[in-house]
């Protein structure tokens, strides 16, 4: 431990993890702003993990979270604690000298080196003899730093990336046979943690691998895609698909089996769809995944949707709508009765920004009821129904039940039939506000398509308030200022080398007024009511895209690529 360098000696790390201390009120008062209890430090020598993994286990004991932990042992220490590590070249030695499955086990990277020390970042910093090991193997000191374990295990899996194909690295220890494949895709219990990579069978590896890649880049759909002479993996990130894996497609029911195991599918059943989900854990943040698959030609396919909820900004400001539209759009919602309908197609942000409209709602005055198919974010204070076929909720049977629920506000995910439409209608007019959903291709066609899914004009201009319509374009990475690479020409990490990082909501809001509801009555179609609108200061979406042009939130191309 002498070798390693940080203001304070870590020694308190190791006082901490030995199991030889009897004296714990010592202990417990040297831990300082830890602040554990003796009693939890008597605990610690003789519980599970004690040996293998003593600083979850001293999380779990102490009932902290994990970066308020680090932060205190930064403090206590004096060790740097980087929330974000990021890789740098100068590292190679590390991966070059470090075996991957040692790495991954004790959760340690190198990110960085000046050709004598080597700067290694850990979320297990109780083990000294760890980093006396890594001292050997490097045969240089080392510079330890905190960093949280999702974040470590990025690092390391972009290290080893880098050092070689990780995918072929795994795939190579994969067996062939087909029973053992099978075997090895069920072996695990569904919802693991994806970070205990190490202690996993192959298969099972290269599934958590592509998903902590997916996650780490922030796709938010993964296809796995068999096709005639090849397996592809696929992300759609920021609403683009992109080749990112493929894998030997000898391996394809494999990947789908692991994948049908994780979400409690029937592995046997290759010949119908199916749909499932379940939730992976990553250090100490859920994801939720969805899952169908479906039978093709040439295997199974399969799409999963990632939902990450940390990673969800469910403010109006942070989806990207102007000052002016958020005075337009909360004038709407803050009316006690009506219809606000937000229109687009799928994936183009309308649950998120309705949520982002909820979230300015009082609702501590107000009764606040949704009915959704998915329910995708959960809010306080609002009461969220998921739509079950199965057990008969749909829409409109679970609408029915939230009128007798005494509602102020009922969100409905989406209005598809005309059976849903006239509830939603009906709550509006005795005195509910409502907000839905509806496919359309821009705000005045929503009228003519709430007529042809069935409903009569004069009810229409009896509740409905207002028509947002909305698209999501990809936003300009800030870094790299849209040009996708960084210093001397190579990739920027921050995009990718796509140039463009996230995603950036354009609007055009519709405020009904007496003329439209007029031309509403008279059954007019979407062409006369867009004109009218227009004629009355509506703002087609493109005049909204080119304001964010203008203040480089995008670029053109993405105008045109939206909205041509």
């Amino acid at each position: 431990m002498g070798k390693l360098r940080a203001e304070k000696s870590p020694a308190l790390i190791e006082e901490a993890g030995a199991t030889s201390i009897t004296d714990w009120n010592t202990v417990a008062r040297s831990l300082g702003p830890l602040r554990v209890a003796p009693e939890q430090l008597g605990q610690f020598p003789t519980a599970h993990g004690s040996d293998s993994e003593p600083w979850d286990l001293f999380l779990q004991l102490a009932a902290l979270d994990e970066l308020t932990a680090l932060q205190k042992l930064s403090e206590l220490t004096g060790l740097e604690i980087l929330p974000e590590p990021r890789l740098g070249e100068s590292a190679s030695r590390f991966y070059e000298s470090v075996p991957n499955a040692f790495a991954r086990s004790h959760s340690v990277a190198g990110i960085d080196s000046d050709g004598h020390v080597m700067t290694v970042v850990t979320s297990q910093p109780m083990i000294p003899s760890v980093f006396t090991l890594l001292e050997d193997m490097l045969d240089m000191p080392i510079k330890l730093v905190l960093g949280p374990r999702a974040a470590v295990a990025s690092v390391i899996n972009r290290g080893y990336e880098q050092r070689g194909d990780l995918v072929t690295e795994i795939v190579e220890e994969i067996p062939l046979d087909e029973s053992a494949l099978a075997a090895a895709a069920g072996s695990v219990a569904a919802g693991n943690d994806l970070l205990a990579m190490a202690r996993q069978t192959p298969v099972i590896r290269l599934v958590n691998m592509i998903l902590f890649e997916a996650l780490r880049r922030r796709a938010s759909d993964i296809h796995v895609h068999p096709q005639e002479n090849r397996l592809v993996i696929r992300f759609r990130i920021d609403g683009m698909l992109f080749d990112a894996f493929t894998p030997p497609q000898s391996l394809a029911p494999a990947i789908s089996s692991r994948l049908k195991v994780m979400t409690e599918l029937d592995i046997a059943n290759r010949h119908s769809p199916q749909d499932g989900q379940t939730t992976v854990r990553i250090g100490a943040k859920k994801v939720d995944i969805r899952l169908s698959v479906i039978p093709t030609i040439y295997g199974e396919r399969v799409v999963l949707r990632l939902l990450d909820q940390a990673q969800t900004q469910l403010s109006l400001d942070a989806v990207g709508m102007s000052s002016k539209m958020q005075t337009r759009l909360m004038d709407t919602v803050e009316n006690p009765n009506g219809m606000l309908l937000v229109t687009g197609p799928t994936g183009s942000g309308k649950t998120t920004t309705l949520y982002a409209a909820l979230g300015r709602i009082d609702r501590a005055s107000r009764n606040v009821m949704t009915i959704e198919d998915p329910v995708e974010y959960r809010l306080d204070g609002i009461s969220q129904m998921q739509v079950n076929p199965k057990r008969n909720v749909t829409f409109a049977t679970g609408l029915r039940a939230l009128l007798r629920q005494d509602p102020d506000v009922i969100l409905i995910g989406e209005i598809r039939d005309q059976e849903t439409a006239q509830l939603a209608i009906q709550a509006s007019l005795t005195g509910h506000l409502v907000l839905g959903t509806l496919h359309t291709n821009d705000a005045p066609s929503a009228i003519p398509r709430l007529i042809d899914i069935g409903v009569e004009p004069y009810l229409i201009t009896s509740s409905l308030l207002g028509v947002l319509a909305q698209r999501l374009m990809r936003r300009r990475c800030d870094v790299c200022n849209g040009v996708g690479t960084g210093e001397a020409g190579k990739q920027c990490d921050n995009c990718f080398g796509t140039g463009y990082r996230g995603r950036v909501a354009v609007y055009e809001i519709m405020q009904m007024n007496d003329e439209l509801r007029k031309m509403t009555a008279e059954n007019c179609d979407a062409v006369t009511l867009y004109e009218i609108a227009v004629e009355h200061g509506f703002e087609p979406m493109r005049v909204d895209a080119m304001e964010k042009v203008q203040q480089g939130l995008t670029d053109e191309s993405e105008v045109f690529r939206v909205l041509h």
